[in-house]
């Protein structure tokens, strides 16, 4: 198995932690989107959407780290990340959806980038601050009557691996303060006891920079 990847895509992060958690080796296969490696002839073969993370896995091929950690979860099911509690189940995954579909896309390098050509620097970070902080008091809403340890109770599940990146990612490039959100910034802080999620951080990977 391998993993087409960047250390600062927190697409890629998810899939990271998830692999983690379930014991699976693979191989690190590192794509400079700096120097925009992902438009590459031969990365358009792998995604033609240009995206990380892109994981081959024998004759199978799964680019969208939602399809990927679902990939995973069928094939791998150790180490389970979806309840078999149907409640806990769809709170799980409408907890990844709203990180999916309505925070991390609304904030991804290249859109910020045409805001920043746009509108100009100040209006990039606003932007970026107000669908994270949206998408934000969203989850602090769903989760606060069920958080414990973690998103959805006393074990590692799947919201938690799209909830860990993102809170990390938000801190650091977007200065979210998460005292806003007291049950998300509780449940991330139990994150950082983990070793499977220290070694997903992007600074433990080999295409970190120093």
């Amino acid at each position: 198995m391998d993993m087409d990847t960047h250390n600062q895509s927190s697409c890629s992060w998810r899939v990271r932690f998830a692999l983690n958690l379930k014991g699976i080796s693979y191989e690190y296969k590192a794509v400079d989107l700096r120097k925009e490696e992902q438009y590459t002839a031969e990365f358009e073969k792998l995604n033609p959407m240009y995206f990380v993370p892109v994981l081959v896995d024998g004759d199978t091929m799964v680019s969208d780290s939602f399809a990927i950690l679902l990939y995973l979860e069928e094939k791998y099911p150790q180490k389970a990340l979806l309840p078999r509690d149907l409640r806990l189940k769809a709170l799980n995954l409408q907890a990844a959806s709203i990180i999916s579909s309505s925070v991390q896309p609304l904030q991804m390098l290249n859109l910020l980038k045409y805001i920043e050509e746009k509108a100009g620097p100040e209006e990039r970070l606003s932007w970026a601050r107000y669908v994270i902080e949206r998408g934000f008091q969203a989850l602090e809403k769903l989760l606060e009557n069920v958080a414990t340890r973690y998103a959805t109770g006393d074990e590692v599940c799947l919201a938690d691996v799209f909830l860990a990146p993102q809170i990390g990612a938000s801190t650091l490039r977007f200065q979210i303060d998460m005292v806003k959100f007291p049950t998300l910034r509780r449940i991330h802080e139990s994150y950082k006891t983990l070793p499977e999620y220290t070694a997903s951080l992007p600074e433990s990977q080999p295409d970190a920079t120093i």
